[in-house]
């Protein structure tokens, strides 16, 4: 076993359903780790808490955002061009301040031996 702890940064995933309100619900976390190679994105849209801020607000398309988030920071085929770049790039991309129903919090750090576990811990302690 890995007792080894390094570090690692996180960012939630905001949903702001109304911009000129700026009220927003935490909708998901982004980990990465540089030592660990390791870049991870997990979601939870609390619908009934959208509906009570933005009743007319599309979770079906905010579920999408929310998804393809998922699939960039995995890399995969599904992450379009962004596939093509490290870890490390694809998490500042996805943690660059934008003016969207989406946007990513401010960037936290931490000290983890094991990021993959360090998502779900941080997705039912800040999200869900």
């Amino acid at each position: 076993m890995n007792t080894r702890r390094d570090v690692f940064e996180y960012a939630l995933i905001r949903v702001v359903p109304r911009i000129e309100r700026g009220e927003c619900i935490n909708a998901g976390v982004m980990v990465y780790s540089r030592w660990h190679r390791y870049l991870g994105a997990a979601t939870h849209l609390d619908t009934a808490r959208l509906a009570a801020l933005a009743p007319e607000a599309d979770a079906d398309a905010i579920r999408s955002a929310l998804t393809a988030i998922e699939h960039t920071c995995c890399g995969g085929p599904r992450a379009g061009q962004a596939a093509e770049d490290d870890p490390g790039r694809r998490f500042r991309w996805l943690t660059a301040p934008r003016s969207t129903v989406i946007q990513p919090g401010p960037v936290h750090t931490g000290l983890t031996s094991d990021p993959e576990a360090e998502l779900g811990r941080l997705l039912d302690l800040l999200v869900r």
